[in-house]
């Protein structure tokens, strides 16, 4: 993307903030057609900046975790205040801005009685200057320090609420002599009115008569600068061009039969087999529709990485291969290879022709945050891969709401198997529902330990308290250890649990993946990502925050009064709202709308809190932008907010000192790549998974092993509001709906 000379420059400063993109396409919303170039507060040194400056209208400081009386916090910001007069220029900071531009100038930084995240407060103001022609103001405010003001000092007052906890507290300044100007709130937030839009506009006015008065002009924009800093949004065009080869044509049959289950279909396809590879993407419940089974055969070609690794592993035909991953990442390695496997002519009505399916990890995510993994050093090493994806050729797609099934393939003049397996399935109805008896004998249960987890607890909200982050997602791990099955021709205990799992817990998104050497079990209520096939690929995020288990006196009214009307689900739900909005408009610009806020859905077992977020590329988007736009959001989004907290990347380093052992692919996601451009992804929650090499094909590791070891991961979302005793509880809560798959009920 080219910056046209005429058009107004804005630099925004980046404190590592999960909510910088919003702020940038606030700004993008309320200054026509400028410009936004990103750097890091940490990017460069002052002297090294100065040059730049002339080239810029006005600088945004956002916001960011921490203190600014902490220079690693804070980097450059707090130069920009004391910057020479010959540079000066005007300047609008939010929040960490606002606290560094006080202190830096006589005010006093103190710490909150009671922290405000995810709050909406009533902005109180001087309707000059900011808030010029405004009238009640309602803005969301995540911060657990403040300032207070000196007297008749250089930093004005322009806004303020009164809180019963805290009493005044300073939400609005301007210097008196120099065009800095900050709020304390957040303006790009989704629950902020008319205190977001309406008072960048009239910053906008202020600055450019300040620049008019003081003869101000900006320089031209140069090739000297054109690499400066990150230019927003960082939507690339796919560098690999697609094949020369002829697309893929999608051969697909179908017919009606509603009595045909998803366990009939699966166990035709071998599901029951533990030495074989597997994949079901199941709907299980409302409100899912499609159920996906992956017909794999020996000759599916099997694709697996760990994070450090500089190749990746390629299965296929029961030969194992390394393939150098050279100047790629992965995520480009795949989006090159999917670049291969564009198909035509699918059924337009089913989210998938044929394509990847599988799981990312945790760790995936953690490392494209540029954090250090601890895989060398923990007690309990993670052996899974942080890719592990088969490559779909023929599949069976059952739609729960008509009851039709569809039989199809992309493998070239495959329509004798297609043909053949829909005679097949025809035969199958009521052959597989009996649930076979697993006497592996009591599972050992290694549960976390309370007295611990209640501790780091209470140490994640003195890193909230501190202003370390608005949120912590903390979790556990549960271990069950169960003698091994004997490897017997049609007999899965895997499989079983997956079952009785379905069948006490089923969910929208669950999910049978055996790819040797990894099996996970899950009966995920979250959507995490989903985007159509393009063109006007439309991606959508789904992010639960908030849940109350069903019981006869639960109903929808009572489920909405205790979810809706309580203030911690709903600032739980809207920090990670605000924090994936931020991801979206990373890649996709200024079109991302809130399309849903913190509504009640009914599910199997329980109700939840659920948000709706969607995004898409301009119609005017250069050539290629969008292909492979759903990829790359995924790329930038990971690992799920709602897993981590907020900001995401101090979140996820204050996690790294909390919690044991990596969470590999808990926490991570699951879900498929289209052929046809589309993608679903699901977050590994209500999860169990395990390691078991017996059956991998680069192994040549004996049958005897007699212990199969399961992790189960559990957790919640701390806040300042979190009671320690409440959490426990509704970590033990979530456990307790995966244990039954192992036969444990709750006590």
């Amino acid at each position: 993307m080219a910056i046209d000379t005429d058009q107004p420059r804005l630099l925004l400063v980046d404190s590592y903030d999960s909510f910088t993109h919003n702020l940038a396409a606030l700004f993008s919303q309320a200054i026509r057609n400028c410009s936004i170039t990103i750097i890091k507060n940490d990017e460069l040194g002052m002297q090294a900046l100065r040059p730049y400056l002339a080239y810029f209208d006005a600088v945004i400081v956002g916001p960011g975790p921490g203190s600014p009386d902490n220079d690693e916090d804070v980097g450059i910001v707090k130069h920009l205040w004391r910057m020479h007069d010959e540079d000066l220029l005007p300047v609008f900071g939010v929040c960490l801005g606002l606290q560094s531009l006080a202190i830096e100038h006589g005010a006093t930084l103190k710490r909150l009685n009671t922290v405000k995240h995810g709050m909406i407060s009533q902005i109180r103001h001087t309707s000059t200057d900011l808030f010029q022609g405004l009238e009640g103001i309602r803005a969301t405010r995540y911060h657990s320090i403040c300032v207070e003001l000196q007297a008749k000092g250089l930093m004005e007052e322009l806004g303020w609420v009164e809180d019963e906890e805290n009493g005044r507290v300073v939400m609005a300044v301007r210097h008196a002599t120099r065009p800095f100007w900050a709020v304390q709130y957040h303006p790009e937030s989704v629950c902020t009115d008319n205190g977001g839009l309406r008072v960048i506009q009239n910053f906008w006015l202020l600055a450019k008569s300040w620049s008019t008065d003081h003869c101000r002009r900006t320089e031209p924009w140069s090739s000297r600068v054109a690499r400066f800093g990150s230019l927003w949004p960082s939507i690339s065009s796919t560098t690999a061009p697609r094949s020369s080869s002829p697309e893929l044509k999608v051969i697909t049959t179908s017919f009606q039969q509603p009595d045909l289950s998803v366990v009939d279909i699966c166990e035709a396809f071998g599901a029951s087999k533990e030495t074989s590879k597997f994949a079901v993407l199941e709907s299980a419940s409302q409100p899912g529709r499609f159920s996906i089974i992956a017909a794999l055969s020996h000759a599916s070609l099997h694709v697996r990485y760990r994070v450090g690794d500089v190749f990746i592993t390629l299965q296929r035909d029961g030969q194992s291969t390394e393939e150098n991953l050279g100047s790629l990442d992965i995520y480009a390695w795949i989006g090159r290879f999917m670049k291969t496997k564009v198909a035509l002519d699918g059924h337009a009505d089913l989210p998938f022709w044929g394509g990847l399916i599988g799981y990312l990890s945790y760790e995936l995510g953690v490392q494209s945050l540029d954090i250090p993994l601890r895989r060398e050093t923990t007690t309990q090493p993670n052996k899974q891969p942080d890719v592990n994806l088969v490559f779909v050729e023929r599949s069976v797609v059952r739609d729960s709401q008509s009851g039709r099934v569809y039989v199809q393939s992309i493998a070239p003049d495959d329509h004798v198997w297609v043909n053949n397996t829909e005679t097949m399935l025809k035969t199958l109805v009521g052959s597989s529902q009996t649930e076979t008896s697993l006497s592996q004998g009591k599972p050992n249960i290694i549960f976390p330990n309370k007295i611990q987890y209640i501790s780091r607890i209470q140490t994640a909200q003195d890193h909230l308290a501190a202003g370390d982050s608005y949120e912590i997602c903390l979790t556990a791990q549960t271990r069950v250890s169960i003698p091994s099955t004997p490897v017997i021709s049609n007999v899965s205990s895997s499989w079983e649990r997956y079952k009785r799992l379905l069948k006490s817990n089923p969910a929208p998104h669950s999910a049978y993946l055996r790819l040797h050497p990894s099996t996970l079990l899950s009966s995920s209520p979250e959507r995490f990502l989903s985007y159509t096939r393009p063109p006007g690929t439309l991606c959508q995020l789904r992010p639960i925050k908030g849940t109350v288990r069903k019981a006869p006196h639960i109903s929808r009214a009572m489920a909405e009064k205790l979810l809706v009307g309580s203030p911690k689900e709903v600032a739980e739900n809207l920090m990670i709202v605000d924090l994936i909005r931020h991801d979206l408009h990373g890649v996709v610009g200024r079109d991302v709308k809130t399309k849903q806020f913190c509504s009640v859905e009914e599910y199997e077992t329980v109700w939840q809190l659920v948000s709706v977020i969607e995004g898409r590329l301009p119609y005017d988007s250069a050539l290629g932008a969008e292909d492979q736009l759903g990829w790359q959001v995924l790329q930038r989004s990971l690992p799920p907010g709602s897993m981590t907290g907020a900001p995401k990347k101090r979140s996820v380093e204050i996690l790294q000192t909390l919690e044991d052992q990596e969470r590999s692919i808990y926490s991570g996601v699951f879900g498929y790549w289209c052929v046809s451009g589309a993608g679903d992804w699901s977050v590994v929650i209500r999860s169990a998974f395990k390691y078991d090499n017996r059956f991998d094909e680069e192994t040549s590791c004996s049958e005897s092993s007699t212990t199969e070891e399961w992790v189960i991961g559990a957790g919640g979302a701390i806040t300042a509001l979190s009671d320690p005793e409440s959490e426990w509880e509704e970590m033990e809560m979530k456990l307790n709906s995966v244990l039954r798959a192992f036969g444990v009920l709750p006590t």
